[in-house]
Order: C-alpha cells, then sequence, then structure tokens
C-alpha cells in the first residue's frame, strides 16, 4: 500500500499542475517518511548517477534543437521536403510529416519539432487553405518523430538508466518512424482531398522538379550535411552520441552565423538561456529519480510489479497491452523525459521476464509516451502546437484523434508486436543479439 500511496501522490501532483522535479521530490519525502531511510545513504547515490559522461548529450542535443531554427537549418529542410512531395493535393501536409522527420534527425525533442517546424509550417499551410486547426494537429502529432528519428534525448536517457546500448535505442526507433511518417502522409491526403480550399501547385515536367530538387538542395547544402555528420558519426564509430551532439552545436552556430546569416547574438543568448533552465530542470528530476529507484529497488517494487501483473495474467500480448496502456497513461500526465525515467527502470524487468528484449523495449516505450504526449487531457505537445499555432483547442482536436487513433495506435501496436521492425536495424549495424 505504500507504493500505491507513493504513486497516488506523484500522479495526484502532476495531475493538479506541480511542476514534475517537485512532485518526484514529494513522492521521494513521502517513502523517507515512510521507511526512514537516511539521506546519508541517498545522497551519494543520486550525485554518483549524474555523474555521467552520456547525460552530457541531453543540453547539446537541446541546444542543437533551439539553434536550428534561429540558424536557418529547418526553413531550408522544410524547403526541400517541399520540393519533393508539395506538388499534390495536400502535398504541403505531407512536407510537414517528412520535415518533422529531417528535423527529428538533428533534434532529438517532440517540443524542438513543434517550435522549429510548426513555425513555419503552419502559417504556409494556412495561406495554401489549410485549416489551422488541421495544420496545427498535423504539426503536433508529427513532432513525435523527434523523438524517433535517431538522435533522440529520450533514447539517451533510456540507455542512461537501464545501461543499454545508446546507438542501438537510437536505431530501434528508426523502422516505427519510417512506418509513422507513411501512415501520416498517407492519412492527411485522405483528410484534405474534398477540402475546396486546398490550393494546388501547378504541375511540372519531371526535369523541371529535378532541377527544383537540385536547386533547394544545393542551398539547403549545409542544412543536409547535419544529420548526415551526426549520424554518420555515430555509426561510423567516428564519435560517441555525446561527442555528436557537442558537434552538433559546433556546426550550427557558424553556419547560422556565417553560411546563411539568419542567426543573431540575441537568438544565441536565448538558446543558451533555454538550454541552461531546460537542464536544470531534467538534473533536478534526475536527481531525484535515482533517490526513487534506489529506493523502490530496496522495497523490491520491480519484482513485486512483475509478480502482480504475471498473476493477472501470463500471456505475453496482454501484458504488452497492459503495459501499452500504462505508458500512453503515463504519456499524458508527463513529458516524455519523465516518463522514460520512471518507467524504463520500473517496468524493465517485467519485460526480460516475459522476454522482451530491453532494446525492442526501448522502441516500445519510445512510440507509447509519444502518442501519450498528444493524446488528452493533458497533452503537452498538443497544447504547445496550439499555442504556437494560435489554434484554439477545439479546432484541432478532431483531427488529432483522428490522426492518434487512426495512425499513431497501429504503429505503436505494430512496435509491440513486432519486434522485428525495432530489432532489424540494431541486429544488422550493431550486431546485437
Amino acid at each position: 500500500m505504500d507504493i500505491v500511496a507513493d504513486l497516488v501522490i506523484l500522479i495526484g501532483l502532476l495531475v493538479i499542475g506541480v511542476p514534475v522535479p517537485f512532485c518526484f521530490m514529494a513522492a521521494v519525502l513521502f517513502m523517507i517518511g515512510v521507511h526512514g531511510y537516511s539521506f546519508e545513504f541517498l545522497l551519494p547515490i543520486s550525485f554518483y548517477g549524474l555523474n555521467s559522461l552520456p547525460l552530457l548529450a541531453v543540453p547539446f542535443f537541446i541546444m542543437a534543437g533551439g539553434l536550428m531554427g534561429s540558424a536557418g537549418i529547418a526553413e531550408r529542410l522544410v524547403n526541400i521536403a517541399s520540393a519533393l512531395v508539395s506538388r499534390i493535393k495536400g502535398g504541403l501536409g505531407g512536407v510537414t510529416v517528412v520535415a518533422c522527420a529531417i528535423f527529428g534527425a538533428v533534434a532529438g525533442t517532440c517540443s524542438a519539432a513543434v517550435a522549429a517546424i510548426g513555425g513555419i509550417m503552419i502559417p504556409r499551410m494556412e495561406q495554401e487553405g489549410f485549416p489551422r486547426g488541421h495544420s496545427s494537429a498535423l504539426v503536433a502529432c508529427a513532432s513525435v518523430l523527434g523523438q524517433l528519428i535517431p538522435p533522440s534525448v529520450p533514447m539517451i536517457l533510456y540507455g542512461w538508466v537501464t545501461r543499454t546500448s545508446i546507438a542501438a535505442c537510437f536505431l530501434a526507433t528508426v523502422g516505427p518512424g519510417i512506418l509513422l511518417v507513411i501512415i501520416y502522409s498517407f492519412l492527411n491526403y485522405l483528410m484534405v482531398r474534398n477540402m475546396p480550399t486546398i490550393k494546388i501547385p501547378p504541375p511540372i515536367s519531371p526535369k523541371e522538379q529535378v532541377k527544383e530538387v537540385g536547386r533547394v538542395s544545393y542551398r539547403g547544402f549545409f542544412a543536409l550535411l547535419a544529420p548526415l555528420i551526426i549520424l554518420g558519426g555515430i555509426y561510423g564509430g567516428y564519435t560517441t552520441p555525446t561527442e555528436a551532439a557537442t558537434v552538433a552545436v559546433l556546426y550550427t552556430i557558424p553556419v547560422g552565423f556565417l553560411v546563411y546569416r539568419s542567426m543573431t547574438v540575441k537568438d544565441l543568448g536565448r538558446a543558451l538561456f533555454t538550454t541552461a533552465t531546460t537542464t536544470g530542470v531534467v538534473i533536478v528530476l534526475l536527481f531525484f529519480v535515482m533517490m526513487m529507484g534506489r529506493i523502490y529497488t530496496m522495497e523490491n517494487v520491480p519484482q513485486r510489479l512483475v509478480a502482480m501483473i504475471v498473476g493477472i495474467s501470463e500471456n505475453k500480448y496482454a501484458v504488452l497491452l497492459m503495459v501499452n496502456a500504462f505508458l500512453v497513461l503515463l504519456g499524458m500526465l508527463m513529458d516524455d523525459f519523465s516518463g522514460t525515467l520512471l518507467a524504463a527502470p520500473l517496468l524493465l524487468p517485467l519485460m526480460k521476464h516475459i522476454g522482451i528484449h530491453p532494446v525492442h523495449f526501448a522502441a516500445i516505450m519510445g512510440t507509447n509516451l509519444g502518442l501519450g504526449n498528444v493524446t488528452p487531457p493533458c497533452a503537452p505537445i498538443l497544447y504547445l502546437a496550439g499555442r504556437i499555432g494560435k489554434c484554439r483547442f477545439d479546432e484541432m482536436i478532431k483531427p488529432a484523434l483522428f490522426l492518434m487513433f487512426v495512425g499513431c495506435l497501429p504503429m505503436v501496436l505494430v512496435t509491440t508486436y513486432w519486434p522485428d521492425l525495432s530489432l532489424f536495424l540494431p541486429r544488422l549495424i550493431l550486431g546485437i543479439n
């Protein structure tokens, strides 16, 4: 009952809007009060856990994502995607989906994708006749690709907290990410095909299309080079994820200032401030999560959770369905960082018990938390897209729910019940068992 009361405190504080780190702090203090743990024992555990090189990747990827919009990289990635798929009805929606996927190869978070791509694409889609509610909902749902297409900050945190290969976790979400791009592009076409307000760009010959793609690719050469440098460095064995995050920042700043000349000192200062505040929140959160994890381990919570769920059903597929429901609910209540840090150490023993590979579970967690982040009532990413698009919630909820339940939910289920979708690339490239 003490664990149930602790989780009720945690979730209750989240629901009423208390900042996430303080919710975890309250849950830790409750367990300390009930069981009499010593701070002299718990504090060194948290400090030691934070002394980790992989965690340095988190602030650098956050900073890189914040700088992409100011540097002009996000806009050029959008132009490249637009040249490829925009000349059909509703094609600009497909451009938005593809742009979020490409941007995810640099930024690593949902919120960065919403801020950078939404700020560019929502006004452009409205000019082409798209309803603002549809545009904002599409950006919100497609921004999940920011944490599925590597590199991904939640996957860094998952790998750190579970001691799983971060490079393998990155690869695990590539298959689900590509599948989601295809699904969302198709659904967007179905949703807008009968809208009379949508403008269709005049058709051009294949030769002109090739020229246009070549022209925008030339202008966006340095934008395209960013994901190639980051991912090529990681999977070519030249850099660790932490070093690649540093390279992303060091690459973006001179490109913004000297090549595209769209970044100002004020933009750089704003990105540094945002990175500092976000990183501070993450570190405080990690500090208390480390304490909570140790307390839960000493109280045998993972083992008790395994026994409880297996007591309900020993069927592997039923257990996975229950885990999916829990993760989506968790994603509704908290951001992807917090959800990953809470659920990964708690549920991984259960996954191993039923024979789920830790890398496969990384993909299951990433897709489920991504769906939860855009699902009401909390839906932090959906509300963020609404603010960026200056769109009322009632205007975007209908298209958003359609994209979630007809698009994202099937992708989550396929990822869960078809392990090869997540494990094919890690096995092929990294040779994991």
